[in-house]
């Protein structure tokens, strides 16, 4: 039988679902990884990881029982969820692409004012800088939102208080700032995760036509004839 036929596109649906599922079962094993060796801290990150891995499990587990069984259901199902998914990733995709150095870093602080001080707590830590764009984050008097409580390497060597959520710190902070510490990995992240979410879009897409494709298509093995 050609490839276009009915078993040509169950088994490229059933593949693509079995990909999924392994993309799954990564984005959990990562997740649980990064908490178990104490890579991250973050409850909420790690919790969302594993909450998009198991929403893209149970997705791919739908597409994979509706491919093999040619249930007309799943499969309709399957093909909207899917359909939607290209449209939201596809959009985040092309927005990452299309953000410019300053765009990436107001949307990145935005990030950092709505997370967790367990979050900051890794960042400052792990590239030993103090605060997003000011050093001395040292109280609400001046101006400034309170920081996280973080002993870093950087302030050994100093007076100064960085970090600290104390105000009785006078001398300028020797720690970077988060912002220039972070430009460049802000801007491999964003180029990487536009890139990869575009091949990804385009898989989805794939997904939803060789759907409606197969959806359309009879099964041979429900004609008796076709045995004679």
């Amino acid at each position: 039988m050609v490839c276009g036929g009915f078993a040509c596109s169950r088994n490229s649906l059933a593949a693509l679902n079995v990909l999924y599922i392994l993309v799954s079962f990564i984005l959990i094993g990562v997740a649980a990884y990064g908490r178990l060796s104490a890579i991250v801290t973050s409850l909420t990150l790690v919790g969302s990881l594993i909450a998009c891995g198991v929403f893209l499990f149970f997705i791919a587990l739908t597409g994979l029982i509706g491919a093999l069984k040619h249930h007309q259901v799943l499969l309709f199902f399957y093909m909207i969820i899917l359909f939607l998914l290209f449209l939201l990733q596809f959009s985040l995709a092309c927005a990452c692409l299309a953000f410019n150095s300053e765009q990436q870093q107001d949307l990145v602080e935005r990030g950092w004012n709505l997370s967790s001080d367990a979050t900051k707590n890794d960042v400052q830590n792990q590239f030993q800088c103090c605060g997003f764009r000011d050093q001395d984050l040292l109280n609400g008097s001046l101006g400034h939102p309170p920081c996280v409580k973080v002993n870093l390497g950087c302030c050994h060597d100093s007076d100064a208080i960085c970090c600290s959520g104390n105000s009785n710190g006078t001398k300028t902070c020797p720690c970077d700032k988060c912002s220039e510490k972070l430009q460049m990995q802000i801007h491999a992240a964003f180029k990487v995760t536009g890139g990869v979410g575009l091949f990804f879009s385009f898989t989805e897409i794939f997904g939803v036509w060789i759907t409606v494709r197969y959806r359309n298509q009879k099964d041979p093995r429900a004609n008796p004839r076709s045995f004679l």
